[in-house]
């Protein structure tokens, strides 16, 4: 079962959750809510930087070699020669493999973001209590992976 506590103000709030964890209980098992982002809490809840900017970084450079393998290759497939120019020209292909880095570079991080996030997920829907203008701490028993 957990524990919820339910604060009016972000003072109390905020006094709250540092003796919680000062007493020592894992960051992992406390979920806080509130009315407006607090960037206090979140500097006392998350210790680690998020890995988004992996999933960025691999769907950029997978992105970028695979237009560029694509547009390399399609020219090789099917040749023009036209005026003794190379069949693979590299300027004109890196735009296309820079236009590749921007789609599959935001394509990967929003399904990086979707599974680091855990969405979709249905027991964010169980919620039947509102809290629109309080700051509520949730102590949970187990702690979620």
């Amino acid at each position: 079962m957990a524990e919820r506590l339910v604060f009016d103000h972000h003072q109390e709030f905020m006094e709250e959750l540092r003796a919680i964890l000062a007493r020592g209980v894992d960051p992992r098992q406390v979920r806080v809510r509130t009315p407006y982002h607090v960037a206090e809490a979140e500097e006392l809840l998350f210790e680690r930087p998020s890995r988004l900017r992996y999933f960025a970084l691999v769907g950029g450079l997978g992105g970028f070699g695979g237009g560029f393998a694509f547009a390399a290759l399609t020219a090789l497939d099917w040749p023009i020669i036209t005026g003794g120019k190379p069949i693979v020209s590299v300027p004109p292909f890196l735009l296309i493999g820079y236009l590749m880095t921007i789609l599959f570079g935001s394509l990967i991080s929003f399904a990086g973001f979707l599974l680091l996030a855990r969405l979709p997920d249905a027991r964010i829907l169980d919620e039947t209590e509102e809290f629109d203008h309080r700051f509520v701490i949730t102590l949970r028993d187990e702690v979620s992976p």
